[in-house]
């Protein structure tokens, strides 16, 4: 979340075992096991694959294809960061 304060509106709730991101009432992101992961589109998510991404599993059993793990280097970028949070909010 400090990362994140670069985006005053965003905020989180906890949600099973993790966090879920809100910007406004837009849900774009999952903090679980101390990873933090982005909502995606078939667009967006090439970018999270091709950096190595992997997409968020809860269980063995459940995959969430559309929640992507983000980047080292995006979350040591406060700027990028911001970025990929506002267009992961932009989302439907």
């Amino acid at each position: 979340m400090e990362q994140l304060s670069a985006v005053p509106e965003v905020h989180c709730r906890p949600m099973f075992s993790g966090y879920g991101l809100y910007l406004g009432k837009n849900f774009f992101g999952i903090i679980s096991d101390a990873q933090l992961y982005f909502r995606t589109d078939d667009m967006t998510s090439q970018r999270y694959k091709i950096a190595g991404m992997k997409p968020f599993a809860p269980s063995d059993k459940q995959v969430l294809k559309n929640y992507y793990e983000v980047p080292v280097e995006v979350l040591e970028d406060r700027n990028s960061l911001e970025t990929w949070a506002r267009e992961a909010a932009s989302l439907e």
